[in-house]
C-alpha cells in the first residue's frame, strides 16, 4: 500500500506540472500571441536572429512543442523560409532547456505568492489580464509541483524495488532511451520529463550514466508530437518537425555511445540533479553549434526525401486551386470560384453546428467550430494567394470584374467564420457552462433567425455562382426580412423582460448578442448581391431620401 500510494502522490505531481505548463502556456499564448507571432515572423532574416528568435520564443512559451507546431505552420504559409524554420528550432531547443535551467533552482516559496498574484489579475476583465493570470498561476502550479515531486520521491532512497528496477534499466540503455522517449512523447513535453528525471536523481537509486540516457531519450520524445499536428499543414511543414527529430535523434544516438565516457569524467560526489539539468543544456547547445552551419544543405536534403505532392492532401489543402489552370486566367477564376463555393459549404456546416449547440447545450459541437473556421481561414488563405497569382493583364473589364467579385465574397465568407467562431460560438460557451436556458419563445424566434440565415447563405451562393439579378432581389428581400425579424424578436423580449420572466432575465444579455451577429453575418452575405442589383439598375446608390434636412427641418 504505501508503494502505492507512492507512486499516486509521484503521477499526480507530475500532472499538476504538465497541467501548469499548459496553463501558462495558454497565458502567453491568450496574453501575447499576436505579438510573439509577429517577433517570429520579422526576426528570421539570418541564421543567427532566427536562432535568437526561437530561443526567445521559447522562453515565454515554455513549450518547443508548441514552437514546432508554431514555426512549422508559418513555413507551410511562406511566411518563414524552410531553413530560417531549421534555426528557429535549434533556438528552441535551446530555450527549453534553458527553461530547466530555471525551474531547477529551489525557488518553489514563491508558489503560493505567484498564485495568489495571478488571482488578483484574474478579477480584471481584459484579454491581457486573463492571460498574466494563466502565466502566473500555470507558474505556481509548476512550482508546486516539482515540491510536490521531491517530496514523493524523497522515500525512494530505501526503496529495495526501485534500486533493483533502476538497476536493471541501467543495464539496458536502449530501453532506458525509449522509456523516457515514451513518456515525453505522451506528455507532449520534453521539459516536464527532464524535471521528473532531475527529481528522481535528486531521490537516488539512478547513477550518471542514466541520468544521460534519459536526458537523451526525453529530447527525442519531446520532438515526436508536432509531426501529427502539422500533419495537415503540407509537406513544407512537416520537413520542419521531422528534421527536428533528425537532428534530436542524431544527438541521441551520440549521446548513448558516449554516455558512459562521458559518465566516467564526472566526480563521484557530483549532484545527479544539477548533472540532469545541464546534460539537457549540454545535448541542446551541442546540438545547436553542430548543425547551424549545416541546415543549409540539411534542408535541400529533406526536400527530396519529401517532396512536395502535386496533389491536395489533408483536411486543410483546398480541393480546386488547380496550379495548371493559372496558365489560362479564366480557368484559374473559375478554379477559385469552386473553392470558394467550397468555403461556402463549411460556413454553412458552421452555422448548422451553432444552432444545434445552442439548442443541446453541446460543448463538443463549440469545440468543432473552431476546427471548421480553421478549414475556413487557411482555404480563404489559400484562395486570395491564388488570385494573386492571375495575370489581370490578360483578363478584359468582365474577367477583372469576375476576379473582385470572387475575391470579396471569399472575404466576407471569411468574416462570417470569424463572426460565428469569436462571437457565437463563445456566447454558446457561455450558456452551455452558466446553465443557462432560453425561454421557449425566446429559443424558438433564435432558431427561426438560424435557418433564416442558412437559407440566405444558400441563395447567396446561387447568387455567386449564377449572378442572377432577381435571385440576387430575394436575397436583398431575404436580409430586409431578417432584419424585421430580428427588430420584432427584441421587442418581444424586452416585453418578455417586463413580465419579469426568470429564463429571460437570466439570458437578456445572450439573447439580444445572438441576434446581433445574425444581423451581421446577414449583412456580410449581401455582399454579393449588391453589385448586381446595381448593375442591373435595381438598387438606389443611398438610401438617403431626397429632401431630406440634417438640421432638423425640410428643405422647401
Amino acid at each position: 500500500m504505501t508503494s502505492t500510494l507512492l507512486l499516486i502522490d509521484l503521477l499526480g505531481a507530475a500532472a499538476l506540472l504538465l497541467w501548469g505548463l499548459r496553463l501558462l502556456k495558454a497565458g502567453v499564448t491568450t496574453a501575447f500571441g499576436a505579438e510573439l507571432r509577429h517577433f517570429l515572423a520579422r526576426s528570421t532574416r539570418n541564421r543567427l536572429t532566427a536562432f535568437g528568435a526561437g530561443m526567445a520564443t521559447t522562453l515565454a512559451l515554455q513549450s518547443s512543442t508548441a514552437m514546432a507546431v508554431l514555426v512549422s505552420s508559418f513555413v507551410a504559409q511562406g511566411l518563414v523560409a524552410p531553413v530560417m524554420a531549421q534555426a528557429v528550432m535549434l533556438g528552441a531547443n535551446v530555450g527549453t532547456a534553458l527553461v530547466t535551467q530555471i525551474l531547477s533552482f529551489d525557488i518553489h516559496w514563491l508558489a503560493p505568492v505567484v498564485v495568489l498574484t495571478g488571482v488578483a489579475i484574474g478579477t480584471r476583465r481584459s484579454r491581457r489580464s486573463r492571460g498574466m493570470s494563466k502565466i502566473a498561476i500555470g507558474m505556481g502550479l509548476m512550482l508546486l509541483a516539482l515540491r510536490l515531486m521531491a517530496e514523493a520521491t524523497a522515500p525512494m532512497r530505501q526503496s529495495e524495488a526501485v534500486t533493483t528496477f533502476f538497476g536493471l534499466l541501467g543495464d539496458a540503455p536502449l530501453i532506458a532511451v525509449a522509456l523516457a522517449a515514451a513518456l515525453a512523447a505522451v506528455s507532449a513535453s520534453s521539459l516536464a520529463v527532464v524535471l521528473f528525471i532531475m527529481a528522481l536523481a535528486a531521490a537516488g537509486g539512478i547513477d550518471a550514466e542514466l541520468c544521460l540516457l534519459l536526458v537523451a531519450g526525453a529530447n527525442v520524445g519531446g520532438a515526436i508530437p508536432p509531426i501529427p499536428a502539422i500533419a495537415a499543414e503540407g509537406a513544407a511543414a512537416r520537413r520542419v518537425a521531422i528534421s527536428n527529430l533528425v537532428v534530436r535523434g542524431m544527438g541521441a544516438i551520440a549521446l548513448l555511445l558516449a554516455a558512459p565516457w562521458l559518465a566516467s569524467l564526472l566526480p563521484p560526489d557530483g549532484s545527479l540533479a544539477e548533472l540532469t539539468v545541464q546534460a539537457h543544456l549540454g545535448f541542446n547547445v551541442v546540438l545547436a553549434m553542430a548543425f547551424l552551419p549545416v541546415i543549409g544543405p540539411m534542408t535541400r536534403l529533406l526536400s527530396r526525401l519529401l517532396p512536395n505532392k502535386p496533389t491536395a492532401e489533408g483536411r486543410l489543402a483546398p480541393l480546386h486551386l488547380d496550379e495548371a489552370a493559372l496558365a489560362d486566367p479564366p480557368a484559374a477564376i473559375a478554379a477559385a470560384m469552386r473553392e470558394t463555393l467550397h468555403v461556402g459549404d463549411l460556413v454553412e456546416k458552421m452555422l448548422e453546428t451553432t444552432l444545434a449547440a445552442l439548442r443541446n447545450s453541446d460543448e463538443l459541437l463549440c469545440q468543432d467550430l473552431f476546427r471548421l473556421d480553421d478549414e475556413v481561414d487557411a482555404l480563404d488563405e489559400a484562395i486570395k494567394l491564388y488570385l494573386s497569382r492571375i495575370d489581370r493583364s490578360r483578363l478584359d473589364e468582365a474577367g477583372r470584374r469576375q476576379l473582385s467579385a470572387v475575391l470579396d465574397y471569399a472575404i466576407n465568407l471569411e468574416h462570417v467564420g470569424d463572426v460565428i467562431e469569436r462571437s457565437l460560438s463563445r456566447l454558446t460557451m457561455k450558456k452551455i457552462e452558466n446553465q443557462l436556458q432560453y425561454s421557449p419563445e425566446g429559443m424558438g424566434e433564435i432558431e427561426g433567425l438560424f435557418r433564416d440565415t442558412i437559407d440566405n447563405l444558400r441563395l447567396a451562393q446561387r447568387v455567386f455562382i449564377n449572378r442572377d439579378a432577381q435571385i440576387a432581389r430575394r436575397l436583398m428581400e431575404g436580409k430586409v426580412a431578417v432584419r424585421h425579424k430580428e427588430r420584432a424578436s427584441v421587442e418581444r423580449h424586452m416585453a418578455r423582460l417586463q413580465d419579469r420572466r426568470p429564463d429571460t432575465l437570466q439570458t437578456t444579455s445572450l439573447h439580444l448578442d445572438v441576434l446581433r451577429d445574425l444581423k451581421r453575418i446577414n449583412g456580410h452575405l449581401m455582399s454579393v448581391a449588391a453589385p448586381i442589383l446595381e448593375e442591373a439598375g435595381m438598387l438606389r446608390q443611398s438610401r438617403l431620401r431626397k429632401g431630406a434636412d440634417f438640421s432638423g427641418g425640410r428643405r422647401p
